[in-house]
C-alpha cells in the first residue's frame, strides 16, 4: 500500500483565507476569519486527499538564507495586518486539534521545507500532494509529486502534473525556475528582467529551454529592445534564479515517516470548533460522537424529574424554560419544562405541570420574578394552554441578541458556549436535525433541559451587567423587553382572515393568468412551458430575435433583471413579467395564506422575529405580512381579505410619514432640512428644487421622483452608480445630483463624514436608543468590504432610530388603549405602519389617540408626521 502525504504551505493558505473571507471575530473579539477558512478547505483536503501523512509547514520570520543572496528580497511587502498576525498562533492550536503536525525552521520558508520532504527516496513507494496559493511551488512537480494550487480564494484548487503543466504552461517542472527568474516577481521583489512578462518568457523557454540556454545564444534573441533588456540584467535575471530555486536539502529534524496521520478526535475537535463559533463546521467533523459520549464530558448534575408540582419548589425567583421540536410555537408541542432558582433545578413534564393548579398560580402571579429565554414564545406557548404568564424580568434571547446582534445562533446552548458555560449540550445533538428530530427518553430529555434552565439562571447577572456597561440596559429594560409581551399578545391574537374573498381573489388570478398565458403564446406564434428558460430562451433571442443580454452555463438568461432591460423591445415582454408578478402572487400569497389560516377561527398567526435585523426592524414570518405586494393592483387587493374580528368593527392604519428622512435631519442637525420639516414643506420637492436650481413652480413630477430617490438613497449611502441605476441616468449626472445635494445640505455630507470615522475609531454605530451594530469590516483593506462597511455606517443610525421609535410608539399605544379603557387592539407592524382593529364607537377616539400616541414618542428636532386611513379591511385602511 502507497504512503499519500500531503503538505500545506500553510503561511499561503492562511493569507488567502484572510483576504477571501470578510474578517470574522468569537464572542470574545478574537478574528477567526483565516482561520475559518483555512479549517474549512483542510476539512475538503482530508475527505478528498486521504492522506496517511501530513504537515503544515510555515514561514520561521521575516530574514532568511535568501537575505544574504539579495537584501531586498520581500522588501516590498507591506506588514502584515494584525488582524491575521494574531491568528496564527490560533491556527496552530486547531491543527493541534486536528492531530496535525505543524513545522518551521529559523533562516528558512514553508517552501524549503515542503521541496525537501517531497523529495522523499525513489525507491519508497510515495505519493506526494501539495497545496499552496503560491506558482513557485510547480517547479517541485514530478510523476510522483502534485501540485495543487488555489484559485478564486480558497474556494477551489488546480492540480498540477508535469503533463498538465506542459499542457496549459508549454513548460516542464524545471522550467518554472527559469521562468520567474526571467519574469521578476514584485510580491517578493524578486527583480527578473524588468519589461519580461509571462508570454515573453515563455516563448524564450520554448526557443532556448533554460535562462543559461538564453544567454548562451542571447545573439539569436529576435527584438533590439528585449535583448538589450536581457543584457543590462543578466545579473539580476541569475539572482532571481538562485532566490525562486526552492532548496530541497534544508535541515529539517522531521521525517516523511514521522507524520503520520489516524484522523482526528471528534469530540476534541468539536470543542474547539465551538470555543471559536465556527458553528457551520460542527456537523462535519461529527463522526461517531453520541449524546452519552458528550454527557460524559460534561460536570454531572442532579437530574430530578418532578411527578408533583409543590408550592415549596418555588422561591419567588426562577428561571423557567419552556422545551419544544420545531422553531413555530404557534403550532408545536411542548416537550417539558425546566425550572432553575437558588435551591437548584428540576424537570416538570408537560402533563404535571400543565394539569397543576399550583404551577399555573405560580405562573400568572406577576410577584413571582421570572427569567426567560424567550419572552414572546415562552407567552405565546403557555396562552395556547390557557396560562397568562407573568413577572418575566429577564429575556437570554434579547439580552444576547443587543449584546451581539451579529450573530446567526441565540440558543441557550450557543449563548452559554459563547460566555463559557459549556455543560449544555446544543438542541441537535439531543434531538437530532431537520427530518431525523425526536424526542429521547424522559432521562436524556430532563437532563438536556435541567442544563439549560441551570445555564440561563446563572448567565442573568452576567448578561444584564454587560448590557449596562455598553450603555443597552434602558434600552433592553424599557423597549424590547415591553414590546416582546406586546408583540406575543399580538400573535397570539392573529389577525381575522375572509377565506371566502381570498379565494374568490385566487379564482380571478388563476383566470387573469390563463388569459396572459393565451396572449404570449399568439406572439410567441406556439405554446410552451411559460415557467422553463430552456424553453423560453430560445423563443424570445432566436425565433422572435431579441438581443441577448446575458448567458448562463445552460443557455439564455430569461432572468427578471433580463426582461426588463427589453421592456421595450417587444409587446410579449412586459406581459410575460406580469405573469411572473401574477404567478408569484396566486403561489405565495393566495395559496400560501389559506394553508396558515387557522381552521377554527379563520385567523392567521404569524411569528415575529424580534431578535434578527441587525438594524433592530421587526420582521415577519410563516406567513410574511410585511412583504405583501403593494406595487400591482392585483398584490394590494390581496389586504381586502384581512377584516376585523368583530362586527361591526373598523381597521385602522396609522403610517409615519417619511421617518427616516426626519431622523436624518434630527441626527445630522442640518438646519435647512430642520426648517422644511417644521414649515411642513414636501421634502421632495424641496429637494427638486435644490439639486436643479429651479423655484416651486417650476418643479416637474419627473424631478420630484429624481429627487425622492436622492433622498431616500442618501439615507441608504447610494452612489452615483446606484442612483443612475434607480433612475436610468448616466453616472455623471447621478453624482452631479448627489454633489448638488450635499452642496444643498451640508450638515448630512458632515454627519456622513463623521460617523464614518466614529466607526473607525469604536468599531460600531448607534442608534439614538443606543442600540449597536459592530463593523468589523470598516478598515478593511478590500474595498468593496469597507465602502460596505462606510454606508452601513452611515444609514444604520437612521434606519435603526426609525425601528426604535415604532416599537416605543408600540408599547405607548398599548399603555394609553389601556388608560383609556378602550377595545381596540394592535394586530400587525408593517414597517413604519401600525395595523389595529376597533368598535366603530372608537374610531372618533382612534382618530385622536393614535397620532397624538405616535407623534409625541420621542422628543425629536424636527415635528414627526403621521397619516392614517380606516375601513372594513386592510385594503380601505389604506
Amino acid at each position: 500500500m502507497s504512503n499519500k502525504l500531503v503538505l500545506i504551505d500553510g503561511n499561503s493558505i492562511i493569507y488567502r483565507a484572510f483576504f477571501a473571507l470578510p474578517l470574522l471575530n468569537n464572542d470574545k473579539g478574537v478574528y477567526t476569519n483565516a482561520v475559518y477558512g483555512f479549517t474549512t478547505m483542510l476539512l475538503r483536503i482530508l475527505e478528498e486527499e486521504k492522506p496517511t501523512h501530513i504537515l503544515v509547514a510555515f514561514d520561521a520570520g521575516k530574514t532568511t538564507f535568501r537575505h544574504e543572496t539579495y537584501k531586498e528580497y520581500k522588501g516590498g511587502r507591506q506588514k502584515t495586518p494584525p488582524e491575521l498576525s494574531e491568528q496564527f498562533p490560533l491556527l496552530k492550536e486547531v491543527l493541534d486539534a486536528f492531530s496535525i503536525p505543524h513545522y518551521q525552521l529559523e533562516q528558512f520558508e514553508a517552501d524549503d521545507i515542503i521541496g525537501t520532504l517531497a523529495s522523499v527516496e525513489e525507491d519508497k513507494d510515495w505519493n506526494v500532494t501539495v497545496i499552496s496559493g503560491d506558482k513557485d511551488l510547480l517547479q517541485l512537480t514530478s510523476d510522483r509529486v502534485t501540485v495543487s494550487l488555489t484559485k478564486k480564494g480558497i474556494s477551489e484548487v488546480e492540480r498540477y502534473t508535469p503533463a498538465f503543466m506542459r499542457e496549459k504552461m508549454e513548460l516542464s517542472p524545471e522550467q518554472i525556475i527559469d521562468l520567474k527568474a526571467l519574469m521578476g516577481d514584485k510580491s517578493d521583489n524578486i527583480p527578473g528582467v524588468p519589461g519580461v512578462g509571462e508570454k515573453t518568457a515563455v516563448k524564450l523557454l520554448k526557443q532556448f529551454e533554460t535562462l543559461e540556454g538564453v544567454y548562451d545564444h542571447i545573439e539569436k534573441v529576435s527584438g533590439k529592445k528585449l535583448k538589450e533588456k536581457l543584457i543590462t540584467y543578466k545579473d539580476e535575471a541569475f539572482i532571481s534564479k538562485e532566490l525562486v530555486t526552492i532548496k530541497r536539502d534544508s535541515p529539517i529534524t522531521v521525517k516523511p515517516e514521522e507524520l503520520v496521520f489516524e484522523g482526528y478526535d471528534s469530540n476534541r475537535l468539536s470543542k474547539m470548533f465551538k470555543e471559536l463559533g465556527f458553528q457551520s463546521l460542527l456537523n462535519r467533523i461529527a463522526g461517531d460522537e453520541t449524546i452519552e459520549e458528550s454527557t460524559h464530558q460534561m460536570e454531572e448534575i442532579d437530574v430530578t424529574i418532578v411527578r408533583e408540582v409543590s408550592k415549596d419548589m418555588f422561591t419567588g425567583k426562577e428561571s423557567i424554560v419552556v422545551d419544544m421540536l420545531g422553531e413555530n410555537y404557534h403550532t408545536g408541542s411542548i416537550e417539558g419544562f425546566g425550572i432553575a432558582n437558588s435551591e437548584g433545578a428540576y424537570f416538570i413534564p408537560v402533563d404535571v405541570a400543565l394539569e397543576s393548579k399550583v404551577f399555573r398560580e405560580w405562573a400568572e402571579e406577576s410577584n413571582n420574578q421570572k427569567s426567560v429565554f424567550d419572552a414572546k414564545k415562552t407567552l405565546v406557548t403557555l396562552l395556547n394552554h390557557g396560562i397568562h404568564i407573568k413577572g418575566i424580568v429577564f429575556d437570554m434571547l434579547l439580552a444576547s441578541y443587543l449584546l451581539n446582534p451579529s450573530e446567526n445562533n441565540h440558543d441557550i446552548p450557543a449563548i452559554s458556549h459563547r460566555l463559557g458555560q459549556k455543560d449544555v449540550l446544543y438542541d441537535e445533538e439531543v434531538y437530532g436535525k431537520g427530518t431525523k428530530q425526536k424526542v429521547p427518553e424522559e432521562s436524556i430529555l430532563a437532563e438536556h433541559i435541567i442544563r439549560k434552565t441551570a445555564a440561563l439562571f446563572a448567565l442573568e447577572d452576567k448578561m444584564e451587567e454587560e448590557l449596562r456597561k455598553n450603555g443597552q440596559y434602558e434600552l433592553y429594560r424599557e423597549l424590547e423587553m415591553p414590546l416582546a409581551l406586546i408583540l406575543g399578545e399580538m400573535e397570539h391574537l392573529g389577525v381575522q382572515v375572509d377565506i371566502t374573498k381570498l379565494e374568490e381573489m385566487g379564482k380571478d388570478l388563476k383566470r387573469r393568468l390563463e388569459e396572459l398565458e393565451k396572449e404570449i403564446y399568439e406572439l410567441a406564434g406556439e405554446p410552451f412551458n411559460l415557467n422553463s428558460p430552456k424553453q423560453l430562451g430560445p423563443i424570445l433571442f432566436e425565433k422572435l430575435g431579441l438581443p441577448v443580454i446575458k448567458k448562463t452555463k445552460t443557455g439564455y438568461s430569461t432572468a427578471a433583471d433580463v426582461l426588463e432591460q427589453l421592456e421595450g423591445e417587444h409587446e410579449i415582454i412586459p406581459k410575460l413579467l406580469l405573469y411572473r408578478q401574477l404567478g408569484k402572487l396566486q403561489s405565495t400569497y393566495i395559496e400560501g395564506l389559506l394553508k396558515v389560516v387557522d381552521e377554527d377561527t379563520h385567523k392567521i398567526h404569524t411569528r415575529f422575529n424580534q431578535a434578527l435585523t441587525q438594524t433592530g426592524r421587526l420582521s415577519s414570518i410563516e406567513p410574511n405580512l410585511q412583504n405583501i405586494p403593494i406595487r400591482l393592483e392585483e398584490g394590494r387587493k390581496i389586504r381586502q381579505a384581512f377584516v376585523p374580528a368583530k362586527d361591526e368593527w373598523i381597521m385602522f392604519a396609522a403610517d409615519y410619514s417619511q421617518i427616516e428622512l426626519r431622523v436624518l435631519a434630527h441626527i445630522a442637525g442640518d438646519e435647512k432640512l430642520i426648517n422644511a420639516f417644521k414649515e411642513d414643506v414636501d421634502i421632495h420637492t424641496q429637494t427638486a428644487m435644490d439639486v436643479f436650481h429651479v423655484d416651486k413652480e417650476s418643479v416637474t413630477a419627473n424631478m420630484r421622483r429624481q429627487a425622492k430617490a436622492v433622498n431616500f438613497g442618501i439615507v441608504y449611502g447610494i452612489s452615483d452608480y446606484g442612483l443612475s441605476q434607480n433612475l436610468g441616468i448616466t453616472r455623471k449626472e447621478a453624482k452631479k445630483f448627489i454633489d448638488r445635494y450635499f452642496e444643498s445640505y451640508p450638515g448630512v455630507r458632515a454627519y456622513m463624514d463623521e460617523i464614518v470615522q466614529e466607526a473607525k475609531h469604536q468599531g460600531f454605530v448607534t442608534t439614538l436608543m443606543k442600540r449597536r451594530r459592530y463593523l468589523p469590516d470598516i478598515t478593511s483593506r478590500n474595498f468593496n468590504k469597507r465602502s460596505f462597511a462606510e454606508r452601513t455606517a452611515m444609514n444604520t443610525p437612521i434606519q435603526g432610530s426609525a425601528a426604535d421609535i415604532i416599537k416605543k410608539a408600540m408599547i405607548d399605544l398599548h399603555e394609553r388603549l389601556k388608560d383609556e379603557k378602550l377595545d381596540a387592539r394592535m394586530l400587525l407592524q408593517v414597517h413604519d405602519e401600525l395595523i389595529l382593529e376597533a368598535p366603530k364607537e372608537e374610531l372618533n377616539k382612534m382618530m385622536d389617540i393614535v397620532p397624538e400616541v405616535m407623534e409625541h414618542t420621542v422628543d425629536l428636532s424636527v415635528p414627526l408626521k403621521v397619516d392614517y386611513a380606516y375601513g372594513t379591511s386592510w385594503f380601505d385602511a389604506k
